[in-house]
């Protein structure tokens, strides 16, 4: 299987990442906030409340990112190894955006989401051919 399609994997699961953060570092989640969790995620703040906006923001990408890879592979116009190099690309880049994220780093954070974006776009032209 081609490394793209298990960076494609890894962005399914890593929304989930910022739910762990934001649910279970800190103190206040249990059993009795996860019979509504959405309504306790709505209570954090800082660090904790950017980790649960990351997992919302990458819930909304992932499906681009997805579209994006398996297009430039059923298309077979751009070499398998660009499209694995791009796939990795797009992963660093929401790993990226999640640090800066947690920090609390706005304006690396837009770089990062919006080099993201340009990976996505980069998919779909070069398997334009």
């Amino acid at each position: 299987m081609p490394i793209a399609f298990w960076c494609v994997l890894v962005a399914i699961f890593l929304p989930y990442l910022g739910t762990g953060i934001a649910k279970f570092t800190g103190s206040g989640f249990g059993p009795r906030q996860n019979h509504d969790p959405r309504t306790f995620l709505a209570t954090l703040e800082g660090y904790r409340k950017r980790a649960n906006a990351f997992q919302m923001n990458s819930f909304e990408v992932t499906p681009a990112f997805a579209a994006a890879v398996i297009i430039a592979q059923v298309l077979n116009n751009a070499e398998p190894a660009t499209i694995d190099r791009l796939a990795i690309a797009w992963i660093t880049s929401r790993l990226l955006y999640l640090i800066f994220y947690l920090a609390d780093l706005a304006a690396l954070r837009s770089l990062a989401w919006f080099i993201g974006m340009g990976l996505i776009a980069a998919l779909f032209i070069c398997s334009a051919g």
